[in-house]
């Protein structure tokens, strides 16, 4: 029986065009500012640090703030990207500019499953605090008391078998109590080689068909 329900958010609980049509172009063009302001905070500095060492040369503010604003045009995964991007959505989401998206069906299905008593939790490949930002200012509400855990690329690739072994490990279950929803054929398949459940959520054009794994068009479909 499924006891756990990890799942992916661009293309599985929210719209990808939120992400890359909202928050990228917001982080974007607040970015450069971020920096100017806060640059000497210990948190801002130590991403700007971690900026420098992935690009191999030393940067000032401005030199940092191009480079990130190439990595959002390139849409890189990377952990000083992401835990800016999240400073930056913290202002706007409290500042009431963002709102998280999460398609009509979501936030009733996973209170449908709290209410049945499977634990809830993310795996995104944006960073925890991005994370709880979208789902506690969404749409439907503060999501976030239905979760009980997240996770990003600190725990590993998302392609990649052994990040959710280490999922599996975090949560305390075998891999056949747990079930992972992603509209990402490449992650599902790292997922079912740990272990786990899957189910692929092929809520648009957008999602390539991967038929080794069952299919659901919403959140209603998805079999427990």
């Amino acid at each position: 029986m499924i006891q756990a329900i990890v799942t992916d958010i661009e293309g599985t609980t929210s719209s990808i065009d939120f992400v890359h049509q909202s928050l990228f172009p917001y982080a974007k063009s607040h970015l450069r500012a971020f920096l100017r302001a806060h640059a000497a905070e210990p948190a801002v500095a130590e991403q700007i640090a971690e900026t420098a060492r992935l690009e191999g040369r030393v940067l000032s503010v401005e030199d940092a703030a191009g480079v990130l604003e190439r990595w959002i045009d390139e849409d890189r995964k990377v952990t000083p990207l992401k835990a800016l991007q999240g400073m930056i959505w913290a202002q706007g989401y409290a500042a009431g500019a963002l709102k998280g998206h999460v398609y009509p069906d979501t936030a009733p299905q996973l209170r449908l499953w709290h209410g049945q008593g499977k634990r809830l939790y993310v795996y995104s490949s944006g960073s925890v605090e991005a994370q709880k930002l979208i789902f506690g200012h969404s749409d439907a509400g503060d999501l976030t008391p239905l979760f009980s855990g997240y996770f990003d690329t600190r725990i590993g690739g998302k392609r990649e078998a052994d990040s959710y072994r280490a999922i599996l490990k975090e949560l305390a279950l075998p891999g056949e109590q747990v079930l992972f929803l992603s509209d990402v054929g490449e992650e599902l398949d790292a997922a079912r080689s740990a272990g786990m459940h899957t189910c692929q959520l092929l809520r648009d054009d957008k999602a390539k068909p991967f038929v080794q794994h069952p299919q659901a068009r919403d959140f209603s479909e998805v079999q427990l």
